[in-house]
């Protein structure tokens, strides 16, 4: 006999509760009936969309006049869409905002459903979900301040500044109105960064901000335009309205100094400004131009304003700056870039000790283009480092091939702290044994006093090579020689703006004859610069002046003057002495 196996307890049947768990959920359910308009909700719809009425619920057209910032969302995610239903229904989400009154708090609405077609192909009906999503609203809307405003100040950031720029052009070409654009830049935050700190000079911008934000008027638009810069849109300014605004914001930064964790702070600002529309036809043109008015201020005195106006000669200055820098950029590049030698010349005996390698540029129709028309235009717009390192090639090869040349060559302010000027010396040094010995290479004046450790740094590792410095258009004043003897450089070339003169004028015949007697007094070698004429050229040999170069001794030639250099080997080696 078998025992019976005791049977296992039938399951309990499990009911999914739907509407229980979307009302646990925050969600309701719906069903529309788009050819009658209504609107079927679950029994919680109340309870998600808080005080909006339940009969406004229940008709689209009621319910779309309470959806913001577009009324007709849901329409158009399910009457106006281009899918088609195939037999499952056509999914969409859409999201929204709704308030029982203008008054009343907006609630932000995500709705997902699913719209189905009649016989006729059309929406007829649609069913689907909605929930309340404020949390998601509220992050969005604190990531879009983010990517709009400026962290430090809360104003708009340049992107926002920009596009608010944008559109200030576009309003007031069409309505023919006109606004200012201004840049007002703090002075000299640099400083305040140096001698404090960047905490501090964040408090600086900060109060800045605050009190122009305090100074403007409904309408116009402040933002923060680049580090120590903020932008300001005044709608409806004239030209004599910017200069009242412009005294009205300077005071306001200038008058009361800035309370800080470090103690008070005097700062002044700067400003530029341009009208426009007349003045600047789109956002680049007011910024460029604005900034260029902002950089002339500064120029002129810090603490001032200047209004962007027409300029015929500047305007032309900038098409020949463009003409030439096209042409230098292709003269590059075609290899027309050549060295003219001008003859340095011992002062007692006329012997040549070097020469200075001056650059030329050969022009397509044969002429040349001379240091003062090429030189300005690379150093300002960016060129002269290729420039520099053409030359540096262009030398080195010259001291190659004439064993007995010596040649001097001048470098830009930049090229002193460009590494790949280095990087290509250093490699040509090592390829030309014996070319370092037989080059002088001279920076100016400024350059030498301007960071002394910097430069002290570059003379160092030239004359490690075996190479000579000279300092080029001195005559800054005496404070400078005990620069110049820290420094270790071999030569200073007299600025000849002094040298051509001293028959003329007592004034320059006592500085010039002072800075010799300094220069010796330190074991520096001197050259006389724009000699013309022999009664200087005497006065400056009995003086005690080393070497003279100008039209008395020969201008710059682009023809090589090796082969007429007999003894002249001598003489350079005297310059090292």
């Amino acid at each position: 006999m078998t025992s019976a196996t005791p049977s296992s307890p039938a399951p309990a049947k499990f009911r999914l509760d739907v509407p229980r768990i979307l009302n646990a959920l925050g969600h309701a359910s719906f069903e529309w009936n788009i050819a009658s308009g209504s609107i079927a909700w679950s029994d919680n719809a109340a309870a998600v969309f808080g005080d909006i009425s339940f009969e406004a619920l229940r008709s689209a057209s009621e319910l779309a006049k309470l959806i913001e910032p577009s009324r007709g969302v849901r329409s158009d995610a399910v009457l106006n869409s281009s899918a088609k239903d195939t037999g499952r229904g056509v999914a969409y989400q859409i999201e929204y905002g709704v308030r029982a009154s203008t008054s009343a708090e907006l609630i932000w609405i995500e709705e997902s459903g699913c719209w189905y077609a009649g016989e006729d192909g059309k929406p007829a009906r649609a069913q689907g979900i909605v929930r309340v999503n404020n949390e998601r609203h509220v992050r969005d809307q604190q990531l879009m301040k983010l990517s709009q405003n400026d962290a430090l100040t809360g104003e708009s950031n340049r992107q926002r500044l920009v596009a608010s720029l944008a559109e200030a052009v576009e309003e007031t070409t069409r309505f023919r109105s006109s606004f200012a654009f201004m840049l007002i830049g703090i002075d000299h935050l640099a400083r305040l960064n140096d001698a404090f700190g960047f905490d501090v000079a964040d408090e600086v911008i900060l109060e800045i901000a605050k009190r122009i934000r305090a100074r403007l008027r409904g309408g116009d638009v402040l933002g923060r335009f680049s580090g120590n810069k903020f932008g300001l849109i005044l709608k409806n300014c004239t030209v004599d309205d910017m200069n009242i605004a412009a005294e009205r914001f300077l005071a306001g930064i200038r008058d009361e100094v800035v309370s800080t964790r470090s103690g008070p702070v005097a700062v002044t600002a700067t400003i530029g400004a341009v009208n426009a529309p007349r003045h600047a036809r789109n956002a680049e043109e007011a910024m460029s131009r604005t900034q260029e008015a902002l950089e002339l201020a500064k120029a002129r005195r810090r603490g001032s304003m200047m209004i962007w106006r027409p300029n015929p000669e500047r305007d032309a200055q900038r098409s020949v700056n463009i003409r030439v820098t096209d042409e230098i950029v292709t003269a590059l590049n075609e290899r027309r870039i050549v060295m003219a030698y001008e003859p340095v010349v011992a002062a007692a005996s006329r012997q040549v000790a070097f020469h200075e390698c001056l650059v030329r540029m050969r022009q397509e129709d044969g002429q040349y283009s001379l240091s003062p028309d090429i030189v300005p235009v690379a150093e300002k717009l960016g060129l002269i480092r290729l420039v520099d390192h053409r030359v540096l090639e262009l030398v080195i090869a010259e001291l190659t091939s004439a064993p007995h040349a010596h040649l001097s060559l001048n470098i830009s302010p930049d090229t002193t702290m460009d590494q790949d000027w280095w990087s290509s010396i250093e490699s040509l040094m090592r390829a030309h044994p014996g070319v370092a010995e037989r080059l002088i290479v001279e920076i100016t004046e400024t350059v030498a006093i301007q960071d002394l450790d910097d430069v002290r740094g570059f003379v160092t590792r030239l004359k490690n090579f075996g190479s000579r410095i000279a300092i080029d258009d001195f005559g800054a004043g005496y404070t400078s020689f005990r620069n110049l003897r820290k420094l270790g450089v071999d030569i200073v070339k007299i600025d000849g703006a002094f040298v051509q003169n001293i028959t003329r004028s007592a004034d320059d015949r006592a500085f010039v004859q002072t800075l010799v007697d300094l220069a010796h007094r330190l074991g520096i070698k001197t050259v006389a610069e724009w000699v013309q004429d022999e009664e200087s050229a005497t006065i400056l040999k009995n003086w005690g002046c080393d070497y003279i170069q100008g039209r008395l001794t020969g201008l710059a030639s682009l023809s090589r003057p090796w082969g007429e250099r007999a003894g002249a080997s001598s003489a350079a080696q005297s310059v090292a002495g």
